[in-house]
């Protein structure tokens, strides 16, 4: 990784995309100071980071890594969520009313009790995801939220992603679902060859082909659609809410016809 400029403002969701051997994680464990640079700097609240102040990236930013196993260390799920706090010497009781409400944040309050080893994949993630809100970080980072999930489980973390960041939290993800990264993001960085070659709000992005190309990546399933339909000169939908507003807004009697996604000729 290198040249990299890279910011976090209060209360917006980024999207770190990018090609296998990006810099996408490399750049986030930067963010907490589990890597710290060689040259340069990293600034976390006002505080420049350094080999003596990596607690306070800790403390602001948590981390949510790829592989939910690597966080998942007690015994049940509560004991889990407790762990940070006890170590930052929480009182006992406070300790697991603060638990149970990140739990509850993340609508995994029916889990307490389960074995960490045994739950889902999923599940997984919302338990990793408590055990870092639990310390109340300033900003969550997580590391391909959606990898290895089904289609449900991927809806149920990313809504609970939106719903932390209404909670204030501002929240920095890397993903290879551009569809992922369009509905949730607020600023979306395109990574390629260890640097951040650009980035810009999503229908910026999505619609900058050399951009993309750079990167080699392909824009999302709305953008394609859109463009096969004629919508996308000037309103530039990039989500498939967005497509089907501009296709029913008031005036719009025209038929639309879109390939399929897939290019198979199937419905």
């Amino acid at each position: 990784m290198h040249d990299v400029e890279f910011s976090v403002s209060p209360d917006e969701v980024v999207a770190l995309v990018g090609g296998n051997g990006a810099g996408k994680s490399t750049l986030l464990e930067h963010l907490n100071a589990t890597l710290v640079p060689d040259d340069g700097d990293l600034v976390v609240d006002g505080t420049p980071i350094s080999e003596d102040t990596k607690a306070h990236a800790r403390t602001e930013v948590g981390f949510v890594f790829q592989d939910a196993d690597t966080q998942l260390v007690a015994p049940t799920v509560l004991d889990d969520v407790l762990f940070g706090l006890r170590n930052h010497g929480v009182p006992g009781e406070q300790a697991e009313r603060r638990a149970r409400e990140a739990l509850a944040t993340v609508d995994a309050s029916h889990l307490e009790e389960r074995i960490p080893h045994y739950l889902s994949g999923g599940e997984k993630r919302l338990v990793g995801l408590a055990g870092v809100l639990v310390l109340e970080p300033s900003v969550v980072v997580l590391d391909e939220p959606l990898a290895g999930l089904d289609p449900e489980r991927s809806h149920l973390v990313a809504k609970r992603i939106r719903a932390i960041h209404e909670e204030g939290i501002s929240v920095v993800l890397s993903t290879h679902d551009l569809d992922f990264a369009a509905e949730v993001a607020d600023r979306v960085c395109v990574m390629a060859d260890g640097t951040v070659v650009g980035d810009g709000t999503p229908r910026e992005v999505f619609y900058d082909d050399a951009l993309l190309a750079e990167a080699n990546l392909h824009p999302p399933s709305a953008v394609r659609v859109a463009r096969e339909a004629g919508l996308g000169a000037t309103a530039r939908p990039v989500t498939e809410a967005d497509v089907v507003a501009l296709l029913t807004e008031p005036g719009r009697s025209e038929t639309v016809e879109a390939p399929p996604l897939d290019g198979s000729g199937r419905d």
